[in-house]
């Protein structure tokens, strides 16, 4: 499915619902899965990744499960598995999936003791695991692993016999997506924490709550509505973001707060409105190695305002679904920007811009944030077009009808640009 985009004819004002957050859906999902007795979850983020994992977790007993293109879901799974006694599967993915590296978190496993042989190719999935009693321990991790690796082992430490001592080796990444990992855990019974560069957690029980889980909005899903503030000048009122978040991308606030756009947390309506404002830097130096999902909407951002950047922390953007700095330096170029790879997990633009001659046609790799920060671009150039753009159900399955709401006026990519006389 392709779409041709044009922007809203008047000043942008809209109010919406985003998804519930991916992130804490899928940890949800595999503590409920580990907690005797708990009611299936009913409320969580309602998307590819997500349906995934309900569809592996309701059937224990199956011989084979194929998750697609989740990469959460492929790692939290190939955890829960290994520790789960009577287990025997083989966990299949994409053929995106089969080159995203899960090395680290299987030998991590099977120092604890995990049963897990390559179906394939050593170090990426396919794998046949075997499900047993962890023995637990002692266990040292190269931290600037993917933080999926150390949560998928956190959340699987209560069922071990020893529970975990995990020791994290350097610059930790993605910190806020491991606290959240600990907090969830924390309030589900499990008496765990993080002491500097160790993660502690004792053997216990997950223990089932009397009230139901509560999944905030995601704030990574928020990126592309600050974006769309900062380059219309409009306005957006969102009615399920949390001030005092567990995730990580809450920080999206202060960064935007330096691009254009300011954040009144109690607006008229009761909902927190995204306003712009003309107080921005003109230049954007920022270190994402604790939000790294939030870096393709900011560099979009920067790039359409004229901001030149320096932007570090990036090393995991490589092994997401795609290569997504690679795939930022190529989609960007269609509109004259020439981003720099200065080295690994750093990218740098220096404001200028080489002349464009065609309206592009926007390719999205089979990533969902891809599609979601390269939307906004119609602002400036009506009539661009995203290729295969059905990729955003990954996250965001109303990312499209929630433009429309906006003012978007969204076309089939064969259909010509319109003309007065053939307005949409």
């Amino acid at each position: 499915m392709n779409l041709r985009l044009l922007p809203p004819e008047d000043f942008l004002e809209t109010r919406l619902m985003l998804p519930l957050s991916k992130s804490m859906s899928a940890r949800a999902l595999i503590i409920n899965a580990m907690t005797p007795g708990a009611e299936p979850l009913t409320r969580v983020a309602e998307c590819d990744d997500t349906d995934a994992m309900r569809r592996a977790l309701a059937d224990l007993s199956a011989t084979e499960v194929n998750i697609g293109a989740a990469g959460t879901t492929m790692r939290f799974l190939t955890a829960f598995y290994a520790c789960r006694p009577g287990i025997n599967v083989t966990l299949d993915g994409s053929e995106r999936m089969r080159r995203r590296p899960i090395g680290a978190l299987v030998d991590a496993l099977r120092h604890l003791g995990a049963d897990i042989e390559y179906v394939g190719e050593e170090g990426f999935p396919p794998l046949r695991i075997k499900g047993k009693t962890l023995g637990g321990g002692d266990l040292t991790l190269d931290a600037s692993v993917s933080s999926q690796f150390i949560s998928a082992l956190l959340m699987a430490a209560p069922s071990m016999a020893d529970g975990l001592r995990l020791r994290l080796e350097g610059e930790i990444v993605s910190r806020p997506y491991i606290l959240m990992t600990l907090r969830m855990m924390a309030d589900a019974g499990i008496e765990c924490e993080l002491y500097r560069d160790t993660a502690v957690v004792s053997p216990g029980c997950y223990r089932a709550s009397s009230s139901p889980v509560e999944i905030e909005g995601d704030w990574s899903a928020a990126a592309v509505w600050y974006q769309i503030t900062a380059l219309s000048g409009g306005m957006v009122t969102v009615d399920n973001l949390e001030k005092e978040s567990c995730q990580g991308d809450r920080v999206l606030a202060d960064i935007y707060s330096r691009l254009g756009v300011y954040t009144e947390w109690e607006g008229e309506n009761g909902g927190t409105d995204l306003c712009a404002n003309p107080d921005a830097d003109a230049r954007a130096d920022i270190d994402f190695s604790e939000c790294p999902d939030l870096a393709q909407c900011v560099t979009v951002t920067c790039a359409m305002l004229g901001f030149p950047f320096r932007f570090t922390g990036l090393q995991t953007l490589s092994i997401k679904e795609t290569d997504r700095i690679e795939a930022l330096r190529r989609e960007l170029a269609k509109i004259g920007v020439t981003i720099m790879v200065e080295g690994p997990g750093t990218i740098s633009w220096d404001g200028r811009r080489l002349p464009v001659t065609e309206l592009p046609e926007f390719d999205t790799y089979d990533d969902h944030r891809m599609a979601m920060c390269l939307a906004p671009v119609a602002l400036y150039m009506p009539g661009i077009i995203i290729r295969d753009a059905g990729v955003v159900s990954k996250s965001y399955p109303d990312f499209w009808e929630h433009l429309r709401d906006a003012g978007f006026t969204i076309l089939d990519g064969d259909a010509p640009l319109p003309t007065p006389e053939t307005e949409p």
